[in-house]
C-alpha cells in the first residue's frame, strides 16, 4: 500500500550516476558470477596477485580455477590459455592502460577485466568489465558490469539499510569502532548471490559529486607521487581518479604496522597472495611490501603531508 506524509526518509536524490547505463547489482564478486552464467563459463584463469573474494566467486559458481603470474607490467606473463579458458585481468591501482587492455583482448580473446580500482575508467567496446562502488563512495554494496553478455531475468534487488550502521557510524566517530561491521558486511556480500543494486546505493551514487571525487584523489595522487615517486620500487602512471598511491619499499612490512599504529590505515592487498604464491615470487613481494597509501576524498594537503611525514620517518 502506498504511504502518504508522515516523516521524511534519507533525500532523493536525481544527478546521473557516472555508469548510468551499465548493469547495476550488488557487489563486484555478483558481476563475475552474473558473467560466469551469461558467458556460459567453466574454466578461468586468475592473476596470483588477486583478492580472494575472486576465486570464492568462481567456486561458488563451479568454475575450475587455475592462476597465472603477473609482470611488473601488472600484465600476464607466459599466459596461453587453453580452450574455453576465459583472462581475468586486474588493473591494480588503474595502472593498466585502455591500449594495454586492447592488446589483451586481441592476443587472449575471452578476457574480463576487473576495474574494481579504476572506477573512472571508462568501459572499452567489447570487453567485459567489473566496477565496484565501494573503494570509492560511501556505501556498503555496489557494483556495475558493462557487458553485451544476455540479461539474466528475475534478479532480486538488494536493500542496503540494515547494512549502513558501518558507513553511517564511519562518519561521525572513528573508523576502528566500526570495523567489525565493515567485516561483517564483506562477508554478507559473499553469501547474498546476485541481486540488483540497491535503491539506498543508487539513490547515494546519484547525489555523488563524481568530478569533484575524481579531481580530488587525482591531486593527492600526485601530491604522494611527487614526494616518494623516486623511492617506489614501481614506475607509475597517473591513473583517472587514484584509488590509492601504491609505494613499494623493501621494507614495507615493517612501515605499514608504523603507520597503523599512528592510525593511517594501509591494508594489505591482498593476504590470500601469500597462500599462493612463493615467498621469491613478484607477487608475494606485492602483498607484503606494497602500501597502498589513502588518496580518497575526504582528505586534503594537510592529511597528505602527514602522510609524507609518517612515511618518511618510518623510512629513516
Amino acid at each position: 500500500m502506498q504511504e502518504i506524509g508522515g516523516y521524511l526518509e534519507l533525500e532523493h536524490f536525481h544527478g546521473a550516476m557516472l555508469h548510468e547505463g551499465l548493469i547495476a547489482l550488488n557487489c563486484g564478486r555478483a558481476c563475475l558470477r552474473y558473467l560466469i552464467r551469461a558467458r556460459h563459463i567453466h574454466r578461468i584463469a586468475l592473476p596470483r596477485y588477486c583478492c580472494g573474494c575472486i576465486r570464492e566467486a568462481c567456486e561458488a559458481e563451479g568454475v575450475a580455477v587455475r592462476t597465472y603470474a603477473i609482470g611488473q607490467d601488472w600484465l600476464p606473463k607466459d599466459m596461453a590459455l587453453d580452450d574455453g579458458e576465459w583472462l581475468y585481468v586486474v588493473n591494480a591501482y588503474g595502472q593498466l592502460t585502455s591500449a594495454q587492455v586492447q592488446m589483451l583482448k586481441t592476443r587472449y580473446g575471452r578476457v574480463i577485466l576487473d576495474n574494481a580500482q579504476a572506477y573512472f575508467d571508462a568501459p572499452i567496446s567489447g570487453v567485459d568489465t567489473i566496477y565496484t562502488c565501494r573503494k570509492f563512495y560511501g556505501v556498503a554494496d555496489g557494483g556495475f558490469l558493462a557487458t553485451d553478455a544476455p540479461l539474466l531475468s528475475d534478479l532480486q534487488r538488494d536493500e542496503s539499510h540494515e547494512r549502513m550502521a558501518f558507513v553511517l557510524g564511519r562518519f561521525e566517530r572513528s573508523a576502528s569502532e566500526f570495523y567489525p561491521m565493515h567485516q561483517a558486511n564483506d562477508a554478507a556480500l559473499s553469501a547474498d548471490g546476485i541481486q540488483r543494486m540497491s535503491r539506498l546505493t543508487e539513490n547515494i551514487l546519484r547525489g555523488a559529486e563524481d568530478a569533484f571525487i575524481q579531481e580530488r584523489r587525482a591531486k593527492n595522487f600526485l601530491r604522494l607521487a611527487a614526494t616518494f615517486d623516486e623511492m617506489n620500487v614501481l614506475s607509475l602512471r597517473v591513473p583517472t581518479g587514484a584509488f590509492a598511491y601504491p609505494l613499494l619499499v623493501p621494507d614495507g612490512a615493517r612501515i605499514r604496522r608504523e603507520l597503523i599504529a599512528q592510525h593511517i590505515y594501509v591494508p594489505t592487498l591482498w593476504p590470500e597472495v601469500l597462500t599462493v604464491a612463493s615467498k621469491s615470487s613478484w607477487e608475494y613481494m606485492l602483498a607484503v611490501n606494497l602500501l597502498p597509501l589513502p588518496v580518497d576524498q575526504r582528505y586534503g594537503d594537510e592529511e597528505m603531508d602527514v602522510v609524507i611525514e609518517a612515511v618518511r620517518t618510518s623510512v629513516g
